[in-house]
């Protein structure tokens, strides 16, 4: 397998709650959402700034013992044509797998999980689902896909999330309702607070996040439709 990865965290006890966890992100993304906090990830990362598969998989044989599992996050992952060999080179090392993406790939995402390569998926929903999603996230025409991903992975079984980052300007509370409504029946869904120190677009970096209160009252108006409502940055 020819896999490069653009970022590897060792340890984290941040990105799976409750699991002591390696981190793996995966270069390109088809999104191109003015609040990304991965910027650097978006367009691809150059080759010589790409990290060998095989590093990241020796790291992970040796202390499998102590990790629970691996996030794979991005960039978005099921664009990558070698995620399936890196996702069976994980399980076989008896290790977990969380998955985070942004529901533009619901055949991919129905497939990894039908083949018992998931263990956790965390999906970003950006908007409502209708023509707000296309404003938001730069690229038409993927409401319809999100909107099929999150039946998807509802109606699997397998553990999950849904996840909204709540950018001022960008997410108001009406929004947040919308977005719930259209989750009822997930195990889980998080309001995100915005970080702005880095951002696609730069002219973000001045926008002041929500008040605690503010996400507080969303997560409230959230529960009314989904009953796991969590926030998560503040």
């Amino acid at each position: 397998m020819g896999m490069k990865v653009a970022g590897f965290i060792k340890t984290s006890l941040l990105d799976w709650d409750g699991n002591i966890v390696s981190t793996v992100y995966l270069p390109g993304c088809n999104f191109r959402c003015p609040f990304c906090h991965n910027p650097g990830l978006v367009g691809g990362v150059a080759d010589d700034e790409l990290i060998e598969w095989s590093q990241v998989e020796e790291y992970l044989r040796e202390n499998r013992d102590f990790l629970d599992g691996v996030v794979v996050s991005g960039g978005e992952p099921t664009l990558h044509p070698d995620l399936v060999p890196m996702l069976k080179a994980i399980k076989a090392l008896g290790l977990k797998v969380k998955l985070d993406s942004n529901g533009t790939r619901p055949e991919v995402l129905d497939d990894l999980i039908g083949a018992g390569l998931i263990d956790f998926v965390a999906m970003d929903i950006k908007a409502p689902l209708d023509h707000r999603y296309d404003q938001l996230c730069g690229i038409a025409g993927q409401a319809d896909k999100v909107r099929e991903s999150v039946k998807v992975v509802i109606g699997s079984g397998v553990d999950h999330e849904f996840r909204t980052t709540v950018v001022p300007i960008m997410i108001k509370e009406e929004d947040v309702e919308d977005i719930a409504r259209s989750l009822k029946g997930a195990r889980r869904y998080v309001l995100q607070q915005f970080r702005p120190k880095v951002t696609l677009d730069p002219n973000l970096g001045a926008l002041d996040p929500y008040a605690v209160s503010v996400i507080r009252k969303m997560s409230k108006i959230a529960g009314e439709h989904v009953n796991n409502v969590r926030v998560r940055g503040v």
